[in-house]
C-alpha cells in the first residue's frame, strides 16, 4: 500500500505542476491580461498601468512570475484577490461550503435513483421499464445542464411557484428548512445527467454479476431470490461503482459551475466565472488548482477503498 500511495502523489504532484503551467500560461495570454478592468477607468493613464504592473509583479518574464506564485502557493499563500484585495484562500473559503453542499445533495440523489434504476433495470430486463429508463437516460444524457436549469426554472419557480428561482436562502429565513427549499431544484438539475451514467453503469455491473457462477449456485441451493439480490448480487456489482463515483468528481464540478450560474448559487463555479470575467486570475487560478487537487483526491480515495472492499485487487 505505501509504494502505491508514494508512487500516485508522485505522479499527482507532477499532475498538478502540468496543470498549472498550462492554466497560468493560458491566462496570461489571454488579450488585455489582469489589467484590462484597470484600464477601463477613464481616469486610469499609462503610467499608473505601468505602476499598477510594476507593484503587481507582472512587468517581470512570465517564467519569473510563474516559479514566483508557485513558490508562494506551496507555502500556504496563494496570492491576493484583484477584485476586492482579500487572500484568495479567503474569496474561495467563503465559497467553497456552498459547491460541498451541492455536490454532495447531488451525488446522493444520483447514486440513490441512479442505483435503483440500473439494479431494477438489469432484473426486469427487456421489459417496459427497462426499455423506458434506456430512453430515459438517453435524453438526459442529451440535454445541455443550463437549458435543463432555464426550463426548471420556469416551470417549477416561475409557473408554479413550488421553488425558489435562485441563490441558497432567502433574507430573514436562514433556517435549514430555508437552505433545503432553495436546495432541492439546483441539485436535482446538477444530478440528472449523474442519474442517468449510474443507472446505465449500474444495469451493466448487475448484468455482469447476475451471470457469475456463485449467484447461480446461491440459486440452485434454493436461496431466495431476494436474499440472492442483496447479499450477492448488489455487494458485488457495486464495487466497480466505487470507482466511478471518483471518475464522476470533476464532472461534478464542471456541473456545478452551469448549475450556479443558472441558479446563482454562491459557489466556487460562479465564483469562477464572475473572477474569469473580472480578470481576477489569482482567484481563477486558486480554484483551478483546488479542483485539481480535489479531482486527484477523489480517484486516489475511490481506488483504496476498492482495495479494502474487494480482497481480489491489492494496490502493490
Amino acid at each position: 500500500m505505501l509504494p502505491f500511495l508514494l508512487n500516485r502523489l508522485w505522479q499527482s504532484f507532477i499532475l498538478l505542476i502540468i496543470v498549472s503551467i498550462i492554466g497560468f500560461t493560458i491566462l496570461n495570454l489571454i488579450p488585455g491580461g489582469p489589467l484590462s478592468q484597470y484600464a477601463l477607468d477613464p481616469g486610469m493613464t499609462a503610467a499608473d498601468l505601468e505602476r499598477l504592473k510594476e507593484q503587481m509583479g507582472l512587468n517581470r518574464p512570465l517564467p519569473i512570475q510563474y516559479l514566483d506564485w508557485a513558490w508562494r502557493m506551496l507555502h500556504g499563500d496563494w496570492g491576493t484577490s484583484y477584485r476586492d484585495g482579500a487572500p484568495v484562500t479567503e474569496v474561495i473559503g467563503r465559497h467553497i461550503f456552498a459547491t460541498f453542499i451541492l455536490m454532495g445533495s447531488s451525488m446522493a440523489i444520483s447514486i440513490a435513483i441512479g442505483t435503483w434504476i440500473g439494479i431494477r433495470g438489469a432484473t426486469h430486463r427487456y421489459s417496459l421499464f427497462d426499455y423506458t429508463a434506456t430512453v430515459g437516460a438517453m435524453v438526459a444524457l442529451s440535454i445541455p445542464t443550463f437549458w435543463f436549469g432555464l426550463v426548471s426554472i420556469y416551470i417549477f419557480a416561475l409557473k408554479l411557484g413550488w421553488f425558489p428561482a435562485g441563490n441558497m436562502y432567502t433574507i430573514g429565513d436562514e433556517t435549514v428548512l430555508g437552505y433545503l427549499h432553495h436546495l432541492i431544484l439546483p441539485s436535482l438539475v446538477l444530478s440528472l445527467v449523474h442519474v442517468a451514467v449510474w443507472s446505465r453503469y449500474m444495469r451493466t455491473a448487475t448484468l455482469d454479476v447476475i451471470h457469475q457462477d456463485f449467484v447461480k449456485t446461491a440459486r440452485a441451493k434454493g436461496v431466495r431470490e431476494k436474499r440472492v439480490l442483496m447479499k450477492h448480487v448488489v455487494g458485488n456489482a457495486l464495487l466497480p461503482m466505487i470507482t466511478l463515483a471518483g471518475m464522476q468528481l470533476p464532472q461534478l464540478l464542471s456541473g456545478a459551475l452551469v448549475t450556479e450560474t443558472v441558479f446563482t448559487w454562491p459557489g466556487m463555479g460562479r465564483l469562477f466565472l464572475d473572477s474569469l470575467s473580472y480578470s481576477d486570475y489569482p482567484v481563477v487560478m486558486g480554484l483551478l488548482m483546488l479542483s485539481a487537487i480535489l479531482t486527484l483526491l477523489g480517484n486516489l480515495i475511490a481506488d483504496i477503498v476498492v482495495s479494502m472492499v474487494d480482497p481480489r485487487i491489492r494496490l502493490a
